[in-house]
């Protein structure tokens, strides 16, 4: 089970802003879903072939997956290089450990899905 929703929420009112601001860990940049606005979120971002993994702490139905799934699209900041991404979709923890087995899987919180996008 993925953390619970609520906490997520703390975390992106209180602990993402002290990420952004600190500017050290990758962040992706999203546009809302009904908003239109440009949303940038602080997270981990896993290399793969041709683009890239991200593990989904609060599961699948976090705001930031729900509108990288809804426009099909978003951009990686990284050491201040933009990587436009593509083609999102969701995997689950089986798929990772066949297909990116030198990516470690968390066992707690008990992590199921991801999310993987291909470099544009």
């Amino acid at each position: 089970m993925p953390m619970p929703l609520w906490w997520g929420q703390i975390n992106k009112r209180i602990f993402n802003p002290l990420e952004l601001r600190r500017g050290k860990r990758p962040v992706i940049r999203h546009v809302g879903r009904r908003s239109g606005a440009v949303y940038r979120t602080p997270l981990d971002a896993h290399p793969v072939d041709d683009g890239y993994l991200f593990i989904l702490v609060y599961g699948s139905g976090s705001d930031w997956v729900q509108n990288i799934l809804a426009s099909g699209d978003a951009t990686l900041e990284i050491d201040n290089t933009e990587i436009p991404l593509t083609n999102p979709r969701l995997l689950d923890a089986a798929e990772v450990r066949d297909q990116h087995s030198d990516i470690a899987v968390p066992r707690r919180p008990r992590i199921d899905e991801f999310l993987r996008m291909d470099v544009a």
